[in-house]
């Protein structure tokens, strides 16, 4: 199957075409998805350089003039709740936390659209620090980070001695009440069999714990298929310390399948991106740091929304920009096409 048929546009175009899309104020793509998730990449800038996700001396430094504003940002998520229907917000990065002004994004956020969730995904690096002020400002509940809890790993992975600190992070979200707290882990070869530990700290911790298969997003592009740990071996490779009983996603768009562990009520989920893709019920918008409107983490086709607001355009004007960048969304990510091409971003750089 080639991209094409697939649905992925071949042609980057500075104007996104309208042509055959619906008159609806939603962000309804040409297969039928409407987003609803907002994802929102605050800065390039991380504490840590995890191996799936960049390079050792980090990503290029976006130049601060390019970086959208707490203002710009506040204005586009309140644009994207108001006029396009989008129910849930969540602050990426690169790492939210290395932006000094994160509160006040939150809190500019919260004040405006009070009843929309705003979450954010960070490594927990420093979080103790800053998670009750997150908490005060607005912000609801965090994804962390945490691929393993065996120290040597860690710092092997993520390429800072740092462990100590995002486990403070999560134990300070908790008690800041950004709940649930969920983990993400990245499923890697050498940190496969530490899996069962990392579920085991989480339980105790009371934290949500997902897994995640690693997609080829990284800097290096060292990502191959068949060196990938897949779902079935993870479950594999658990189930031999707990018994986990399938059931399946509550909600058709969540990306995580769940398991109960030894009859519950705690789960343990597995995002297989790759071997069990959900693209078809994907219901995402991104926004990068510098402004680049993204209807998909693998598509390289991006519409300058940051330009427009600079210049002037009305919310209206935005607004049908964002509708038209998200009718050009491909069908999938396409990684088993023979003539896949991974992203030019990175995640780091996309936002997770």
């Amino acid at each position: 199957m080639t991209l094409v048929e697939m649905g992925i546009p071949t042609v980057r175009s500075g104007r996104p075409s309208f042509d055959g899309r619906p008159e609806t104020p939603l962000l309804v793509d040409r297969f039928g998805r409407i987003a609803r998730d907002l994802r929102v990449s605050i800065t390039e800038k991380c504490s840590l350089r995890c191996t799936y996700c960049m390079p050792e001396e980090g990503l290029p430094a976006i130049p601060p003039a390019e970086l959208l504003t707490a203002a710009e940002i506040v204005r586009l998520v309140v644009l994207a709740v108001r006029e396009l229907g989008i129910r849930e917000v969540r602050f990426t990065g690169g790492e939210p936390l290395m932006r000094r002004d994160l509160e006040e994004i939150v809190a500019g956020c919260h004040a405006a659209v009070p009843g929309v969730p705003l979450a954010m995904t960070s490594n927990g690096v420093g979080l103790r620090h800053r998670a009750a002020g997150l908490a005060a400002a607005g912000l609801s509940r965090v994804n962390i980070s945490l691929d393993t809890v065996d120290r040597a790993d860690f710092a092997r992975l993520t390429r800072r001695d740092r462990l100590d600190s995002a486990m403070s992070g999560i134990r300070a979200a908790a008690a800041a009440g950004l709940a649930p707290v969920k983990v993400n882990a990245v499923l890697m070869r050498q940190t496969l069999d530490g899996s069962a530990d990392l579920l085991r700290w989480c339980l105790d911790q009371g934290c949500e714990l997902r897994f995640i298969e690693e997609m080829p997003l990284d800097a290096d592009h060292e990502w191959a298929r068949a060196n990938m740990v897949t779902a079935a071996e993870l479950l594999e490779v658990l189930g031999a310390r707990f018994r986990l009983t399938a059931v399946g996603r509550d909600d058709p768009s969540a990306p995580a399948e769940t398991w109960l562990v030894d009859g519950g009520p705690a789960t343990v989920g597995i995002i297989a991106s790759v071997t069990r893709k959900f693209c078809d019920t994907c219901d995402r918008t991104r926004l990068t740091a510098d402004g680049m409107l993204r209807s998909c983490l693998f598509s390289d086709q991006e519409f300058d929304l940051r330009a427009s607001l600079r210049a002037g355009a009305s919310d209206e004007e935005l607004a049908q920009l964002w509708r038209g960048a998200m009718w050009q969304k491909w069908a999938g990510h396409g990684i088993d096409a023979e003539d896949f091409v991974p992203p030019e971003r990175t995640m780091g750089a996309i936002g997770g």
